[in-house]
Parts: structure tokens; C-alpha cells; sequence
């Protein structure tokens, strides 16, 4: 199928369902279907944005910033404390049980508003991966138009590229737990100094990264594009004293360089 086809089957399906509450976290795939819908539906669009414990305060501005070029309602959630005790203590379903509750709080917002379809960024891509959150936006009957018009995560930066989205090249991010071990609890404060260390990578001009943790150790991933630039002493010894100022007794860069779900190796789909 043409992924011009695929467009107009996305623009139909949100003319079928006439009002859209989009999840909002101005990553690559939210930020173009935001788009389409605003396009699509007009005023009948909002888009809700949830602020946690595992969000980076940098996205959560960026995506009040690209918000406003679709001049949608936009309602960001701020929530100080993230009391799932199944996301905290992090077995393998945690992406499920905090799915379930940050999509609880997405719908009950959207009823507020007279919403009854909220919808989500998963595209057709993200089936390949671990993803136990799927299951609860099955539960939930959250509606992903992407995934159902088929488009890939390449077609969408296509197609956000035609439309002059600042995040057609956006790196993938995920939520910061995800650089944390299945087993180690999640804490606030290991999750700022995941943040504090990759702002640090930022501004040194990475593009595609992570910083896993493991106990006291911090794991660079960088993309393999980038390796080249650790091999700098000067920039080697800058990162150890940066993020051992932050608090890792030791710092490491992964000879792989960054890896989709690199966390998630052995873990049964």
C-alpha cells in the first residue's frame, strides 16, 4: 500500500470517530498524528500531555512547544507522585501496569471534555518489540490509528518531513525507566541522574543515546555514528568527572553503541 493511501485511510478513520483525546508526548509518532488530527477535525482535538517522575523535564517542554504551532487545547497532567507499586518495584509487566495508569488518567480527561476516542502514537513498528503496555491499551480500548492504517515508523518521518514537523528527525526516546534493570526498584532519584546524565550528552551534541544504570554503573550508549567522538581524552575525561559528579562510582561506554530495547534481551515476547 502507498503511503499516500495510508494518509487518507488515517484522515478517514479520525473522520469516523468525529472527537479525539491524542496522547501527547511530542515524540516523532504523537506529534504527527496530533498533526493529522488537528488538520482533520479542527476544534474537536485535544491533546493531554502527563508529567511523571520518568518523564525529562526537556521533553515534556519540548512538547509544550510543538503543541502550540497546532493551536489544539493542550492539557498537561503534572503528577508528583507516581504511587504504582507495580512501576516502582519493576518486574517485566511494569510498562503494563504504568500504561494502565497514565491511560486511566488520558481517559478520564477526555470524558471531562466530552471525549469518548482517546488515542495513542503506536505504529506499526512497535508490534516488533517487548511492549507488555499494549495489552493495557487493549483493556482500555485505546484506539492507535497509526498501527491500524499500517504506517511504519520510517513512513511517518517520511510523511512528517513533508509537513515541515520540527520532529521528523526526532530521535526515539523512551520513558527513563527504561534505562533501569527489570528488578531494581525505581526511585526518584535514580531517575534524575539518568536525566542529569543524558542532558549532559545533549550538550556535548549526541543525537541517539541512552545511559543505562546498573547499581553504581553508568552505561553510555551512543549511537555507532557517534563512537567516534569518545575517542577524545579530553571529552572521555570530562563525561567520568560529569556524571561521577552526579553520583555513578563508574562510568562506561557500550562498544555496541545504542540499541532499541537493549534492556529488554531475553526477556519472552
Amino acid at each position: 500500500m502507498q503511503v499516500s493511501e495510508k494518509l487518507n485511510n488515517l484522515k478517514s478513520k479520525l473522520l469516523e470517530l468525529e472527537s479525539v483525546a491524542v496522547a501527547y508526548s511530542g515524540g516523532v509518532d504523537s506529534n504527527f498524528l496530533l498533526k493529522v488530527a488537528t488538520e482533520t477535525l479542527g476544534d474537536s482535538v485535544i491533546a493531554v500531555t502527563l508529567n511523571a517522575m520518568m518523564h525529562s523535564d526537556r521533553e515534556i517542554e519540548e512538547a509544550k512547544e510543538y503543541a502550540k504551532q497546532f493551536d489544539v487545547k493542550h492539557i498537561v497532567v503534572d503528577i508528583e507522585n507516581f504511587e504504582v507499586d507495580e512501576f516502582i518495584n519493576n518486574n517485566t509487566d511494569r510498562c503494563y501496569h504504568c500504561k494502565k495508569a497514565v491511560f486511566s488518567t488520558v481517559k478520564d480527561i477526555a470524558k471531562q471534555h466530552n471525549i469518548n476516542n482517546v488515542l495513542d502514537g503506536t505504529n506499526l513498528d512497535d508490534l516488533g518489540d517487548f511492549r507488555p503496555g499494549l495489552k493495557a491499551l487493549q483493556e482500555l480500548d485505546i484506539i492507535s490509528p497509526l498501527k491500524e492504517c499500517e504506517l511504519t515508523k520510517e513512513e511517518i518521518r517520511f510523511l512528517s518531513k513533508e509537513m515541515n514537523l520540527k520532529t521528523f528527525n526526532k530521535p526515539a526516546f523512551a520513558c527513563l525507566a527504561t534505562r533501569i534493570p527489570y528488578g531494581t526498584k525505581i526511585t526518584k532519584e535514580v531517575l534524575r541522574k539518568i536525566e542529569k546524565s543524558e542532558e549532559y550528552l545533549v550538550e556535548q551534541g549526541f543525537n541517539q543515546f541512552r545511559v543505562r544504570i546498573h547499581e553504581n554503573i553508568a552505561r553510555i550508549e551512543v549511537g555507532k555514528d557517534e563512537i567516534h567522538k569518545f575517542f577524545n581524552e579530553d571529552l572521555l575525561n570530562k563525561t567520568n568527572k560529569k556524571l561521577k559528579d552526579i553520583g555513578f562510582e563508574y562510568v562506561t561506554l557500550d562498544m555496541a553503541g545504542y540499541e532499541m530495547g537493549s534492556m529488554n534481551k531475553g526477556i519472552q515476547k
